[in-house]
């Protein structure tokens, strides 16, 4: 697989070469700011870009801007965005409407090296991740949303959604039945009031129910 690094701090691309030299990920170009990247990518066609979100010039959201020109304008290009800190918000940014091809993981997980080549290799095969971290303190945060009413099979369920497992891995990885994560999803659905709809992909409106703030006064998943 070959990537680009985007990440304004040489010490942070400096250990990503590291990490990923053992590995088959060819590393074919680096950037320290948005504009750079895009440029990057634009000429060196890479299969994923690994992205910070805070970049130069104001050191806000340029990663989650430049992720989502990168999809628009290549869409074989994958994207994983860094975040040092838990940023719902930038998450619900990043991956509403066109979750496939994205990932989202914070900082932290840059040091597995595991968690980061599956993460790759998973959004460059066209899925949605989301950093389990991530799950789990949102899966708290969130004591008065919808998410309350789920049982902790449910939530666990949600939570293998959110890292963009597929129904065959999450029952891998519960040690359950296929058929018994189709009826768990079914029954998720049916509680984040998510109803069949051929027009909307309900796995990924169940991972935004997690990732969006409920709404004061609002019980009804954000549509």
């Amino acid at each position: 697989m070959r990537i680009v690094i985007a990440d304004d701090t040489l010490i942070v691309r400096a250990g990503l070469r590291h990490l990923l030299a053992p590995t088959e990920v060819e590393i074919v170009g680096e950037a320290a700011d948005g504009t750079e990247l895009l440029r990057l990518v634009a000429t060196a066609r890479p299969d994923a870009a690994i992205v910070d979100i805070r970049m130069p010039p104001t050191r806000t959201d340029e990663g989650i801007v430049a992720a989502r020109i990168i999809r628009d304008r290549h869409p074989d290009t994958a994207v994983l965005v860094l975040s040092e800190y838990l940023q719902p918000r930038y998450a619900d940014r990043l991956l509403a409407n066109r979750p496939a091809g994205l990932g989202y993981l914070l900082k932290e997980r840059v040091a597995d090296l595991t968690t980061l080549v599956d993460a790759l290799e998973r959004i460059h095969a066209g899925e949605c991740v989301v950093d389990p971290t991530i799950i789990e303190r949102l899966m708290a945060m969130r004591a008065n949303s919808p998410l309350k009413d789920l049982t902790s099979r449910e939530r666990q369920v949600l939570t293998l959604l959110a890292e963009g497992r597929s129904n065959a891995a999450v029952a891998t990885r519960l040690g359950i039945a296929e058929r018994s994560v189709e009826s768990l999803c079914a029954a998720l659905f049916r509680k984040l009031g998510l109803e069949p709809d051929p027009d909307v992909n309900r796995r990924v409106l169940a991972v935004l129910t997690l990732l969006r703030p409920p709404r004061p006064g609002s019980s009804a998943p954000p549509r």
